[in-house]
């Protein structure tokens, strides 16, 4: 970040005169009846007031200006919600006035931002592609059928770790698990193997894009400054987002010749994007040869990263209260039996295991804000007044902390599930990780088979304990932001083999 700085510091002295008079011009008067929130700095807004973890910062502004916050940063017009209620209040009834979302720079790349279902304009191509996410690829059918993917990449996960000796880098080895599985719900092939040359390339290019759009980038905060890109974030990634877009058209490329030579006859998720109108070319009628590629980049990038995340911090929680985990493996141990695999037919029958995942996303959530949104149009909430293209933030992080919804909101407590139906599907809205709406994660269904089956394995697989460097590393609960929020030091434990 010192470098980002020196930009900002740097281009705001050149460019001074100029922002003053069009922040004078756009700078919301008192009579638009906006959302209370702090005074802020003329040019910079409210940008010093967000620290180094915005997620916590914003919170303790409820206590002062309560549960809908207006924020500039730089020259963006912000609208935080940081309660239950007002999170309820726009899925509910705002919903569709906040579908667009607001994209950073660097997803711009390569038009990114068009073809990804997460990001891409609120209309007829993301209508099409979130009912192929949701009724042809992600639903339970078809992610029954691909288990026996998951289980051999699981066990392959198993002779990783057990081959290490001393403390393992957990969250690494999940990464690493998470990203074959999805090669080969995606692609059917290994991508972290020593035989594949292909799969290492990919897997290295989609670390570069995930580091690089993770960074804090000036031109988010102040857009009249992009054609300068002082960081030249977008000058790498377009680069590397081209590299990593190329590898991916040559999977598809393969698979296309295989079908023309072979037939279909493989159930993984490309074979529904082509048997759904992809056909690896721009003449498609539905799915373009670039919408295709992209759809597969974004799938790597929004399923390694959160799970990998949240299992390293459902292992932090656990390693730091021996109860909970002496409860969990127990309930496993009850049900699986000593010398048997732990496998998804076993999740639903696992009451305390879920209550852990779900706590784990209450006090974690991968993206704490969520997706950003922004307002299509002018618009009324609870009372106030919304200017069009408004960036809003819905701090999951602070509901999932809120007295108002939860008894002592701070403390790891898995028992508050047992018996509860709250659930993490955007229905209760003081449990959001992975949002509400019409733009909620598709991947949910997918996403809640992985989260069980690895932790479910990892404390089935293995006793784990943890030596001074660990337990300094567990008791340092400083944060890092990027693609997802981690822990700033990461978990690395001692994982000891069980016996049949």
């Amino acid at each position: 970040m010192d470098s980002a700085w020196t930009y900002l510091l740097f281009s705001t002295i050149i460019l001074l005169p100029a922002y003053l008079l069009l922040w004078r011009r756009r700078s919301p008067t008192a009579t638009e009846n906006l959302p209370p929130g702090p005074p802020g700095w003329p040019v910079f807004g409210n940008m010093f007031d967000l620290g180094s973890m915005p997620h916590v910062t914003l919170t303790g502004l409820k206590k002062d200006y309560g549960p809908v916050v207006w924020l500039r940063i730089g020259s963006i017009n912000t609208m935080v919600l940081l309660n239950a209620k007002s999170a309820a209040e726009h899925f509910k009834n705002h919903d569709v006035n906040f579908a667009e979302r607001n994209i950073i720079e660097v997803m711009k790349s390569q038009d990114f931002h068009k073809s990804s279902v997460s990001l891409s304009p609120y209309g007829p191509y993301w209508r099409v592609m979130k009912r192929i996410m949701t009724v042809e690829m992600l639903v339970h059918k078809r992610i029954n059928e691909t288990a026996g993917i998951r289980r051999r990449c699981i066990a392959d996960m198993v002779d990783w770790i057990g081959n290490e000796a001393g403390r393992i880098h957990v969250g690494r080895f999940v990464f690493l698990a998470s990203f074959n599985m999805l090669g080969n719900l995606m692609l059917s092939r290994d991508l972290v193997s020593p035989d594949s040359e292909k799969g290492a390339e990919f897997f290295n290019a989609m670390v570069e894009f995930m580091e690089v759009s993770g960074r804090p980038n000036i031109v988010d905060l102040f857009p009249s400054l992009k054609w300068m890109d002082p960081q030249g974030l977008r000058r790498k990634i377009d680069g590397g987002l081209g590299k990593t877009l190329e590898i991916v058209a040559g999977f598809v490329a393969e698979r296309i010749k295989e079908r023309e030579l072979n037939g279909g006859g493989k159930k993984d998720f490309l074979e529904v994007l082509l048997e759904s109108g992809g056909n690896g070319t721009d003449d498609s009628e539905n799915i373009s040869a670039h919408n295709l590629n992209t759809v597969i980049m974004e799938v790597f990038l929004a399923g390694t990263e959160t799970t990998s995340s949240s299992i390293e911090w459902a292992m932090v929680e656990l390693l730091s209260h021996p109860e909970a985990m002496y409860k969990a493996k127990n309930e496993i141990a009850q049900l699986v039996g000593k010398g048997e695999k732990f496998e998804e037919i076993h999740i639903d029958n696992l009451p305390f295991l879920q209550a852990v995942i779900k706590e784990t996303l209450r006090l974690h959530p991968p993206i704490p804000f969520l997706v950003p949104r922004r307002a299509i149009q002018e618009t009324k909430f609870m009372g106030y007044h919304i200017p069009k293209d408004t960036q809003l933030f819905v701090n999951v992080w602070a509901i999932g902390r809120d007295p108002e919804c939860w008894e002592d909101p701070s403390s790891f407590k898995p028992e508050r599930f047992i018996g509860s139906s709250i659930d993490y599907k955007g229905q209760n809205f003081e449990l959001l990780p992975f949002g509400a709406g019409r733009r909620i994660c598709a991947g949910i269904p997918l996403a809640h088979r992985m989260l069980h089956l690895v932790l479910g394995t990892l404390l089935h697989e293995f006793d784990w304990e943890i030596d001074e460097v660990g337990r300094k590393a567990i008791m340092d609960t400083r944060e890092r932001m990027g693609v997802t929020v981690r822990k700033l030091v990461p978990l690395e434990a001692i994982a000891k083999k069980r016996l049949a």
